[in-house]
């Protein structure tokens, strides 16, 4: 639950590794200040701001926006450091408002590493000042805390700066204005035309994403900045210009710790940009056809220009009109589209094989990972006003809902034909190819994969797990089999949620598998009882929490003899589909998302070849 503060309230934190996410009507420029127990600023090295985004343990936007995020590591701060105070200010020149009094109240949200939000604030009371620290991080007693602070500032940001006991307030605040401008500048997003697609400038790949965090150029003197060797291998961080001089589209340039949860974070932010574009378009066709029906309607409505030349130059003008606006609103969706096709195209190539594509090169070199997975990617997602733009589904991990592959409900709007044997067959090889993926992108012994197959339904499909060795035991079979492997579980379920609950996990009897665990149900119902019935739910509530996920191959109308009993299970899921289908909304302006499942290219072997070096890792280590 989210605790929302009111201005000199605290709250403590029992994360370290936190989020702050700002929201505001207009951009803000996003910064901090560190100091220590008595609140003293050291100089300009105790400010972190967009001309200098990152210190130990925080990292701030390089450039102005309406929703900055950053990113702070509490434990990751110098032991000198007490107090962390988060500065907002307006920034000068933009031709936005130059108080926050002209705007909504801006709010602030501390969330955890899950995204999960703990502390929200609300700086209200705000008029001429054009600067406020919003919240105040302190160390207290050995243990962190957050004030909600939301004192401002009607002389911006050089009076804040001058109040932390800064010398050169003044040229601090000009130099941060002037890298906010300089960067802004740079920002493709003002650019008035399509940018052409990386792949016909040859060079190496940079790693400053234009349309959300650009920055300016570099002077020749200064060191480039490059990622770390571990997160990308033969990339080159250098920005490298587009023939019109703007700086190419590049992967890994979001906030987050690592170049995982910066691609997460990366595609997500191209999954709401490409919402937003999209609706902003809809709506001005939208605004355009009532309009051209409100003009045509005028012409109807009077009896002497209803007929004659007058008349048909009234419609053809209106229609005129309806035209040109449509035709502006697709010149901007094209710039915006085609800039996000061309940060994609970047993005897809630079994903690990947790996040990639079954026909990416990624997997050729396959080795087993020695850390878990930031995220799964289920599938695709593309609207219909460009249907080659695909964003990648993911979904962190571990996953907190289960999955629901539907085999019986008839596909959606433009989806793919098939009879009912081949949609089954095809949801078997969905939940298959998730598995595997799944199973391949954790170290060894730290996922393990159980299957239920009443009636050994599922034939061929799991062959690539059983023949590479990648599962543990053979599919349970029959209502015997289901009733053991649910019986295992949920004792499993009891055993972990005590010992977490009494801080006694090493006092786990040697039998329960600690590992995360999967269980994959195909045909359900079909072999389940009432009280496996009940088991089952009882590992999709409960189960997430411990380590215990639950995917499932059904169709709902098999269980419809259950009634309304099963409801809250097929609610609890996260329903995806074997073929292409138009089932999902984006939880900003509702949109009906085309989802495409997850795919192995025909005549690949890539599903077999990386289970084998699973299945290869598994035996060497006596699993």
């Amino acid at each position: 639950m989210t605790a929302e503060l009111v201005r000199g309230q605290n709250h403590s934190l029992s994360e370290t590794r936190l989020e702050i996410r700002v929201s505001a009507d207009a951009v803000v420029v996003a910064g901090a200040t560190l100091g220590d127990a008595d609140g003293r600023v050291a100089g300009a090295g105790g400010v972190v701001h967009p001309a200098a985004h990152r210190l130990p343990g925080l990292e701030v936007p390089r450039r102005a926006a309406a929703d900055p995020r950053i990113s702070v590591d509490l434990a990751a701060l110098p032991e000198a450091v007490h107090r962390v105070q988060v500065l907002l200010a307006l920034p000068e020149g933009a031709g936005g408002p130059d108080r926050f009094g002209a705007t909504a109240a801006p709010s602030v949200v501390v969330t955890g590493p899950g995204g999960t939000a703990a502390v929200g604030y609300t700086i209200t009371g705000l008029d001429t000042e054009s600067a406020v620290v919003a919240l105040e991080l302190y160390r207290r007693q050995g243990a962190w805390k957050v004030r909600a602070v939301g004192q401002g500032y009607a002389g911006g940001l050089a009076a804040l700066l001058r109040d932390q006991g800064l010398e050169g307030a003044a040229a601090m605040a000009a130099e941060i204005h002037a890298a906010v401008a300089a960067a802004t500048t740079a920002d493709p997003a003002a650019a008035p035309a399509a940018r052409p697609s990386p792949s016909a400038v040859p060079g190496p790949i940079s790693y400053r994403h234009p349309g959300r965090t650009p920055a300016p150029a570099p002077a020749p003197a200064a060191p480039a900045e490059t990622p770390d060797a571990s997160d990308v291998s033969g990339a080159s961080a250098v920005p490298s210009a587009e023939p019109d001089g703007l700086v190419r589209p590049v992967a890994g340039d979001a906030t987050g710790w690592t170049m995982d949860e910066r691609l997460y974070n990366q595609v997500w932010g191209m999954f709401e940009d490409l919402a937003r574009s999209v609706a902003a378009y809809r709506s001005a066709a939208d605004f355009a056809e009532s309009r051209l029906e409100r003009e045509l309607d005028e012409v109807l409505s009077d009896p002497l220009t209803r007929v004659g030349p007058a008349s048909d130059a009234a419609r053809d003008a209106a229609r005129a009109r309806h035209a040109e606006l449509v035709e502006r609103a697709r010149v901007v969706l094209d710039r915006d589209l085609g800039r996000l096709a061309a940060e994609s195209e970047v993005v897809e190539h630079a994903l690990p094989p947790a996040f990639a594509r079954w026909d990416s090169p990624v997997w050729h070199g396959y080795q087993i990972p020695l850390e878990s997975p930031f995220a799964l990617r289920l599938g695709d997602l593309h609207l219909p006003e460009r249907t080659d733009l695909r964003i990648p589904l993911l979904v962190r991990l571990p996953l907190e809902r289960g999955l629901w592959i539907d085999s019986g409900r008839p596909p959606g709007r433009g989806a793919e034909p098939v009879d009912s044997g081949e949609l089954r067959r095809r949801a078997v090889e969905t939940a298959v190819l998730h598995a595997a993926r799944l199973l391949a992108a954790h170290p060894v012994g730290e996922f393990t994969v159980r299957i239920v197959d009443p009636a050994g339904a599922a034939g061929d499909a799991l062959a690539p797990l059983l023949d590479s060795g990648a599962l543990r035991e053979p599919p349970a079979a029959g209502a015997r089999g289901v009733s053991e492997v649910l019986d295992r579980l949920t004792r499993r379920v009891d055993l972990v949620q005590m010992a977490v609950r009494n801080d006694a996990l090493d006092s786990l009897p040697p039998d329960v598998d600690t590992a995360q665990q999967l269980l994959v149900v195909n045909d359900f119902p079909h072999g389940f009882d009432d009280r496996a019935v009940t088991q089952l739910r009882y590992l999709a509530d409960e189960g997430p929490a411990v380590g215990v996920h639950l995917l499932m191959v059904a169709d709902r109308a098999d269980a419809r003899g259950y009634g309304p009993v099963l409801d809250p299970l097929w609610k609890a899921l996260l329903r995806i589909t074997p073929v292409a289908d138009d089932h999902l909304a984006d939880p900003w302006v509702g949109h009906a998302w085309t989802y495409e499942p997850a795919r192995v290219p025909p005549g690949s072997d890539v599903l077999r070849e990386v289970l084998r070096r699973v299945g290869s890792a598994r035996r060497a280590y006596g699993i």
